[in-house]
């Protein structure tokens, strides 16, 4: 079973979305996973696993409307505000994970505009009861360096399952110093047996999302597959964040031409096994 575990999907009459906003005219527009599913048809994807794009909870009842709508969503990574009093966070938490579509959480730390947020004093007790319930964190970052957040989560908060988004957007097109600094970073992390990673993302580091070549992203997927095995790595579309980055087919060529070198099970973990058992799908 091939799994994409990185989708997005929105509704802008809902409300609650900063962005996409009208500077970006491709993707300012509601998006289901209608709209997606001819692509992935085209590449044998059974399953998909949505993933919050807005910290409102409006944009979490979209995802799992869209859910009750289509039997290949396997799951949903949600929005609980790990920001709140921690009082207030498990009323949220309880509330949401009833739903049994409800996989992982995942609040936009990337875009709080304080680096560290999310190793605030209410932050790191609500992450806390994360760990304890055994939900998977997705964790995103703007730049590779952000990473080191993530590592000093780990280290505060014991059995925590962190799933690192896009690879913690490694510098590809930038250069070798900065290349060994998100190494160095994500070799942390992967030191922590709970944690995971996705294959999901991976744009361009500074100038516009599509300036990448696969020759230069294959390096980088080479790095995670040593860091973390097959077996804790997962693929993700990214879409339609991807069609700024060049395209969904060209993001799948680069991934599956990165994974020729494995054998057929290490493959499958990778395009789904390590989605189905780090998400319970």
């Amino acid at each position: 079973m091939i799994i994409d575990a990185h989708v997005h999907v929105w509704d802008l009459t809902r409300g609650g979305y900063d962005w996409p906003d009208s500077s970006v005219p491709q993707l300012h527009r509601n998006l289901s996973l209608d709209d997606i599913g001819p692509t992935l048809d085209e590449r044998g994807i059974d399953g998909v696993v949505l993933v919050q794009s807005a910290d409102t909870a409006v944009d979490t009842l979209n995802m799992l409307d869209q859910a009750v709508r289509h039997n290949r969503v396997r799951g949903v990574v949600g929005w609980a505000n790990l920001g709140a009093n921690p009082d207030a966070f498990a009323t949220a938490f309880d509330e949401l994970r009833v739903n049994r579509m409800i996989v992982g959480l995942r609040n936009l730390m990337h875009v709080k505009g304080v680096r560290g947020w999310i190793l605030g004093e209410h932050q790191r007790e609500n992450v806390a009861a994360v760990a304890i319930a055994g939900l998977p964190l997705d964790v995103v970052t703007s730049t590779h360096d952000e990473l080191s957040d993530v590592v000093a989560l780990l280290e505060a908060t014991p059995n925590l399952r962190v799933v690192v988004d896009h690879l913690g957007k490694p510098p590809i097109g930038g250069t070798d110093g900065a290349r060994r600094e998100w190494r160095a970073l994500l070799t942390d992390i992967a030191g922590d047996p709970m944690s995971t990673a996705k294959l999901s993302g991976l744009s361009a580091a500074a100038g516009p999302l599509d300036a990448w070549t696969s020759e230069q992203v294959a390096p980088f997927i080479d790095d995670a597959l040593e860091l973390f095995g097959p077996d804790r790595l997962l693929f993700g579309g990214d879409w339609p964040v991807v069609l700024l980055a060049g395209g969904y087919a060209r993001a799948w060529s680069a991934v599956t031409g990165a994974l020729a070198a494995l054998d057929d099970a290490e493959r499958a973990a990778v395009l789904g096994g390590t989605a189905a058992r780090v998400y319970g799908l």
